[in-house]
């Protein structure tokens, strides 16, 4: 095994330092190689770190790595029906590597003839060798023998004090037979998007952390094909039902939506307008609001749950493949970390192990504590300020875009002509901002979220990740979520009545609530949702491809010029498929093609990420992990709330229900019929009656208004002037409420109980594996036991020998 330490020329302290260390290295059996070739600044040289077999053998011992000791005796299951319909999907055997299933056991440097050591060189792979030099080198003091300074320990603390410029393992060169050269050609490249990824190959270079990675992204790509293809079925059933639409038939007939006169959507600025001046609108609305929509929201409610489970059958078997069963991750995570021994000046005896360690006093916890709940409040204040703001926008440029287009609300714009409406012209620009917004916020998040979790100074690394990724991913979904939240749930629900409107902030803000279209406000959700998670895609493509190309132009044969992958690598990466999971379940009723851009960008991402592993990147430091961590409780969390968020959605921002209750209780002539929707769905109000400051000014109003009208409409279930409740709303308005209740209810219920029975019925582990793991640990015991007697045997018989030669000899 061999790793690289990079150095400069430094003070003597740190000479000093560095000679008491690598001398500590060569007593625990390492082997130092210094580089005769500098580097281009004249003041760096490299120190390669071999491992021998006998430092492999003990520190394996020490970890308690598993090896195999026997071969798998268990019969395999059969051959899959019609398995060869998946060859074009595999990589080539001599790649694959497929290697006999063996039964494994802790090693034990005291047993070596009881475990299948055929080649010492390649019976360790490549992760764990990297492994047990990097423990090595984590643990090794750089203090001399008659100095015991316990904290003087590790290279973590040289790098912290700049003993060391860097520190990381070699890559393979790029040799034809290199397993780094494999990854590159068939793993790493765009063109094998449709093969399979060798998960084998990946853990046995990268080690099994960054395995299960590519594992799950793998895998939840392939679940994204049944969930986009169903998408793609419902949004052509809206398209093959385009022209079947009552609702858009009527908004569009000249003689129906062409008569009637809708109240101005904002104050002084804005003119009274025709109905059918939102055909289009309504036309495509129809195309993700439809029966089809319903299906497909408690369709992915099942989806997320089959997901979850099905993933952890798949992590199941890999833990057991991997050798990952006993495995606890508290044994590699709750190491001290560098930081908190360098912080904590005070010191406290552990009432475990019996030794001083660094602690940090409860005053300074509480405070720090304080601290970072006042930041995180603040920034969590900034973002939704920054909606606020962009609501404001909305509001504001509304009146300005509905001016500029009065007469016909796309006479002055040439481009697009009929396709541009007030309300979808203010949607996307409004929707562009917001996306801008939160590219810029992003940037100071990930600073702000890492000087948080520093300055609470956590103990180990486990509780350092824990804490950054749940601040990380709650900035980031108060980001990314806030504006889809308040178009599906807030927007046209607080607007008021003509002569009654409710304002923002107040009626001295003269910024009225914004108001749904005829149509709804699902398509508007739909266009703020393909904005922000298409551009989060392309800009995250381009960063993730571009960026690493540019800062290693030309350079990446040589190790230390490729980027550090750093502590945070995965986290990034799991952050940016988690977002985009929220994307794909939460709003997922307003636009059923989420997955399918979803599965798009992931086979791009699949690649992208291998091609940076390989070329990009330095070789991280190999480290284990037997599952994805926190984010398969964020996950678990997401899947629950996706299940509300659409059946509001469907509720209160779709326009089904209404739809329903008027086809079942309120159609006229008692007819499976939507004839006569549109009527019944507009209030009326008088004219004269609208206050001044709510009327429209002066040369504001299109050619064709006159006096002759008297009425407009407006979007509400109130009753008309005259009525001795007036302006109050109707029982269908009631009745429609009860209805959106109770089909929230229905669908929470229906959807969750099917989700619980599927998670009841699909067990976590697969009954081979459980058969396989209480296989192992029989035979382990029964190996052992044999083993030590026959070894009890063989010390026995030549103790007997040596007495009876004795004997004779006297």
């Amino acid at each position: 095994m061999c790793a690289c330490v990079c150095m400069y020329f430094v003070a003597y302290s740190l000479q000093e330092r560095r000679r008491e260390f690598e001398a500590n290295l060569q007593k625990a059996g390492l082997m130092l190689e210094t580089q005769d070739k500098w580097s281009d600044d004249g003041k760096t040289y490299y120190l390669k770190i071999h491992a021998p077999w006998e430092v492999l053998a003990t520190y394996a011992d020490v970890l308690k790595i598993k090896v195999p000791f026997k071969a798998d005796d268990i019969p395999k299951g059969r051959d899959v029906p019609l398995a060869w319909l998946t060859c074009p999907f595999r990589l080539p055997p001599h790649i694959m590597k497929p290697e006999p299933n063996y039964f494994t056991a802790p090693f034990d440097k005291s047993k070596v003839d009881f475990f299948l050591i055929g080649n010492q060189e390649t019976f360790f792979p490549p992760s764990t060798r990297n492994r047990i030099v990097y423990y090595i080198l984590t643990r090794c003091p750089y203090y001399k023998e008659d100095r015991k300074e316990k904290d003087k320990t590790g290279i973590k603390r040289l790098l912290n004090n700049g003993t060391y410029t860097s520190a990381y393992p070699l890559h393979d060169a790029k040799e034809c037979e290199s397993e780094r050269y494999h990854l590159y050609k068939h793993w790493a490249r765009f063109l094998s998007f449709y093969k399979e990824q060798p998960l084998n190959l990946i853990r046995k270079y990268y080690g099994e952390k960054i395995g299960i990675y590519f594992a799950w992204l793998g895998f939840y790509t392939e679940m994204l094909f049944l969930s986009a293809i169903v998408g793609v079925i419902c949004f052509v059933y809206g398209l093959l039902t385009f022209g079947n639409n009552m609702t858009s038939k009527e908004i569009c007939d000249p003689d129906i939506g062409g008569k009637i006169i809708m109240c101005p959507l904002c104050d002084k600025k804005c003119s009274y307008w025709k109905l059918n001046s939102s055909c289009l609108s309504s036309l495509q609305s129809h195309m993700f609001d439809n029966e089809g929509t319903v299906f497909f929201a408690m369709f992915m409610g099942i989806w997320v749950t089959m997901f979850l489970e099905l993933w952890k059958r798949r992590q199941a078997r890999l833990e057991y493949e991997w050798d990952l069963v006993d495995f606890e991750e508290e044994q590699q995570q709750l190491q001290i970390r560098p930081e908190f021994e360098l912080k904590c000046t005070g010191r406290r005896r552990n009432r475990i192990t019996q030794e001083m360690e660094p602690y940090l006093p409860l005053t300074s916890k509480c405070a720090r504590f304080c601290v970072s709940g006042a930041t995180v409040l603040f920034w969590t204040c900034m973002i939704v300020a920054c909606v606020i703001g962009v609501i404001v926008y909305r509001l504001a440029v509304y009146a300005a875009i509905a001016s500029l287009m009065k007469d016909s609300p796309t006479s002055k714009i040439q481009l697009l002509g009929p396709l541009i409406t007030p309300q979808l012209a203010t949607s996307i620009t409004a929707s562009c901002i917001n996306f801008a917004i939160i590219l810029v916020l992003n940037f100071f998040y990930e600073y702000v979220a890492i000087w948080i979790t520093d300055m609470e100074i956590p103990k180990t690394h486990l509780e350092y990740e824990n804490k950054l990724t749940m601040k990380m991913f709650m900035f980031q979904f108060v980001n990314y979520y806030s504006s889809c939240f308040y178009v599906a749930f807030f927007k046209g629900k607080f607007v008021g009545y003509p002569g009654k409107y409710s304002y923002m902030f107040g009626n001295w803000t003269k910024l009225r609530n914004e108001e749904c279209a005829p149509g709804g406000c699902l398509i508007e959700l739909t266009t703020q949702l393909v904005i922000v998670m298409a551009g989060k895609q392309l800009v995250g493509n381009v960063q993730e491809a571009l960026l690493p190309l540019l800062k290693n132009w030309c350079r990446w044969e040589q190790d230390h010029d490729l980027q550090s992958f750093g502590q945070f690598g995965l986290f990034y990466e799991y952050l940016e498929m988690v977002i985009q999971f929220g994307f794909i379940t939460l709003f997922v009723a307003s636009f059923p093609l989420a997955p399918l851009l979803a599965l798009f960008n992931n086979i791009l991402e699949v690649r992208v990420d291998a091609w940076k592993f390989t070329t990009q990147f330095r070789r991280p430091v190999a480290a284990k992990a037997r599952n994805i961590g926190a984010w398969e409780e964020i996950l678990n969390v997401m899947a629950i709330l996706s299940v509300v968020t659409n059946a509001f959605i469907m509720a209160f921002t779709s326009d089904m229900i209404p739809r329903l209750v008027y086809l079942y209780a309120y159609q006229p002539v008692h007819e499976a019929s939507m004839t006569g929707y549109i009527n019944n769905s507009l209030s009326i109000y008088e004219i004269t009656k609208i206050p001044l400051e709510n009327r429209p000014d002066d040369g504001e109003n299109p050619t064709w208004f006159n006096e002759s009208i008297t009425v407009c409409r407006y979007r509400d279930y109130r009753y008309p002037p005259g009525h001795e409740r007036e302006y109050s709303h109707t029982m269908q308005f009631w009745h429609i409420l009860a209805a959106k209740m109770a089909f929230i209810i229905i669908m929470e219920h229906v959807v969750f109980v099917v989700k619980f029975s599927v998670a009841w019925l699909i067990p976590d582990v697969p009954s081979d594996v459980k058969a396989r793991i209480k296989r192992e640990r029989y035979l382990v015991q029964e190996y052992l036991h044999h083993y030590e007697v026959e070894k009890l045997k063989m010390q026995l018989r030549y103790k007997n020998m040596k007495l009876f030669i004795h004997r004779m000899f006297t």
